[in-house]
């Protein structure tokens, strides 16, 4: 058997796969495979695993059918038609659970180092501006005591919510389409409306799945209903906001910040005008990049491909429909 892995991972996840016996042929390159190029690798190969963002869309899976199964180095899957894939009999896994912690803590430091300008006051710096002192200038905001509204309270949602609760006293509130008992009983967290998160958050952090009912849910019309001294955060997926109206509502001063993990397009382009606001910290899309993590998700989706291969169920599946 034989597995085509499209971008170099790490050694924990190779490994798992060289002790089931599993032939590997990894892509080293540093740049993106082309549609073509990723169909031919699969051709030749019983297993992909794929990390980074190719689109495997209905066209590229009725092409490769006969691949037992598609592992994701990811927990998101919004790249993949998942229903064609179940259509096709092809499981398709993620690495749910293990990046929770990391990109809790990465929307923890955007969302502290946004509220002190730490980007832009790190590059005055390098410009030469660390000069004279004024006590009214490049002042942030604090965050004790004040309000974190959670837009889709999952794990990597609750994670970060302890972080504010415990550490900043935060008062926490919540949309979801359902309950979040646990948040409500540890973090005293309440459940609002979505209209209420806006009014309500002075940090809004969104955590939740691109969908169809999400896509460009943060537009021009819902930062005008939101605090003009809000903050928002988004380390989930960058469609999720319309990056022109969250620019707009920057520089007109609609809302106070922003701190981005993920942008739409990604990689952004590097003269945007984002990057030079000062009340805006942007990283490039790192949420899940520590040793540790990056180790564990190899493992989940090398054990997700063991299992394909050997025709068992996936550990971590993201279609069980595909096995009814």
């Amino acid at each position: 058997m034989k597995v085509f892995i499209s971008r170099k991972i790490p050694e924990a996840g190779l490994q798992i796969l060289r002790n089931a016996g599993i032939d590997i042929s990894e892509w080293t390159t540093k740049r993106d495979l082309t549609p073509q190029e990723l169909t031919e690798f699969c051709r030749e190969a019983d297993a992909l695993l794929s990390a980074g963002g190719n689109r495997l869309d209905r066209a590229f899976l009725e092409s490769v059918r006969h691949l037992k199964v598609i592992s994701l180095h990811s927990v998101g899957f919004d790249n993949v038609d998942v229903a064609a894939a179940t259509s096709l009999k092809i499981p398709v896994g993620n690495t749910p659970g293990v990046l929770s912690d990391a990109t809790a803590d990465i929307a923890f430091l955007l969302m502290l180092a946004t509220s002190r300008k730490a980007f832009h006051m790190h590059d005055t710096i390098q410009q030469g501006g660390w000069g004279f002192f004024e006590p009214t200038a490049n002042l942030g905001i604090d965050l004790r005591g004040k309000t974190l509204g959670v837009f889709g309270l999952g794990k990597i949602g609750f994670a970060l919510a302890k972080r504010a609760y415990s550490a900043f006293d935060m008062n926490i509130i919540y949309h979801n389409r359902g309950f979040h008992p646990a948040a409500e009983k540890q973090l005293q967290a309440r459940w609002v409306s979505f209209q209420d998160l806006l009014e309500n958050s002075d940090v809004l952090s969104v955590h939740t799945a691109l969908t169809p009912e999400t896509r460009g849910r943060f537009n021009k019309e819902v930062f005008h209903r939101m605090k003009r001294n809000a903050i928002f955060i988004n380390a989930a997926r960058g469609a999720i906001h319309n990056e022109e109206d969250l620019t707009e509502a920057l520089k007109k001063g609609i809302i106070w910040g922003a701190g981005l993990d993920v942008t739409n397009p990604e990689p952004m382009r590097r003269d945007h005008p984002l990057l030079t606001m000062a009340n805006v910290c942007i990283l490039p899309h790192i949420g899940s990049a520590t040793e540790e993590t990056r180790a564990a998700m190899s493992t989940l989706a090398a054990k997700n491909v063991v299992a394909g291969l050997q025709g068992e169920r996936l550990p971590f599946v993201v279609n069980p429909e595909v096995y009814d």
